[in-house]
């Protein structure tokens, strides 16, 4: 409690919040600057999680898509949180044969 009144007096939190507030611009700006709307990503999500479906179980509920910009180039991160690992992905892909 005392560290929270000491940070506060500091303005160590209205940075924090100014820092995550920037934050949230820089990715609105890389989202408009790439010509990606929210269906799209949303649509890319979809794929990449059926598609990560035929190797394990994730969580998509934590399953993050964020594009970066650095040096004009833009970048997909993703935060793929796995739950299991599918051992039988061969055995379906022979049978399948």
């Amino acid at each position: 409690m005392l560290l929270e009144y000491i940070n506060r007096v500091l303005g160590k939190a209205a940075s924090s919040s100014r820092i995550h507030a920037r934050e949230r611009l820089r990715l609105v700006l890389v989202h408009d600057r790439a010509n990606m709307s929210p269906y799209f990503m949303n649509q890319l999500k979809e794929d990449l999680n059926n598609v990560i479906a035929r190797y394990m179980v994730i969580d998509f509920d934590k399953f993050e898509i964020v594009l970066d910009q650095s040096d004009k180039v833009v970048e997909l991160k993703t935060s793929v949180p796995i739950k299991k690992i599918r051992r039988d992905y061969m055995d379906r892909v022979k049978k399948s044969s």
